[in-house]
């Protein structure tokens, strides 16, 4: 007789209670996608660096104009709380303090892609795109360029554009913070 296994998936609210109870702990790298736990890939130096840099980068271009965060979370929806490498969201930041910042707050994320390029494409981008999140750069740190998704549906982002070394990108939100590519990549 073969046994059937189903699938448990869980809430934003389960996934948190699960932290609240001691089960997921802050160390524990994982995110909730579609209403699965996933663990994270592990941060290597080249990705880290990349972080570090678009921390200083974006930091510095908007001051106060915006809330940027590195590995957050951030809530899409009842199933869903990626963290993506940087979200940039609606100041102030203390509005954050009870709840994670959710699309309406969103102006962009950036995923930072060493070794998960297939899994931001095909797993993450799909969910920020129905989700409404407005413009979502994965750096791809493989293909030396970044790639730029904007105009979200729930079929995916209607405009794609790759920005090579030797350009630069603003995003939509801040048109006059614009940041180059070879920066990004370095």
């Amino acid at each position: 007789m073969a046994i059937q296994t189903q699938r448990r998936t869980f809430t934003v609210g389960e996934y948190h209670r699960m932290v609240e109870a001691g089960i997921l702990t802050e160390d524990d790298r994982v995110e909730l996608l579609c209403g699965e736990i996933t663990t994270m890939a592990p941060v290597g130096s080249r990705h880290a660096l990349c972080v570090k840099g678009l921390n200083a980068m974006l930091s510095e271009g908007l001051r106060r104009q915006a809330v940027v965060g590195i590995q957050d979370p951030i809530v899409l929806g009842e199933s869903s709380e990626p963290q993506p490498d940087v979200s940039v969201a609606r100041p102030p930041r203390r509005r954050y303090a009870e709840s994670h910042p959710a699309p309406p707050d969103i102006f962009f994320v950036v995923e930072v892609s060493d070794t998960t390029l297939l899994h931001d494409r095909n797993v993450k981008l799909p969910l920020y795109a129905c989700a409404g999140i407005p413009e979502v750069w994965i750096v791809d740190l493989g293909g030396l360029r970044v790639e730029v998704y904007r105009s979200p549906s729930p079929e995916g982002y209607r405009d794609v554009h790759y920005a090579l070394p030797g350009e630069h990108i603003a995003p939509l939100a801040f048109p006059d913070v614009s940041l180059a590519v070879d920066e990004m990549l370095a």
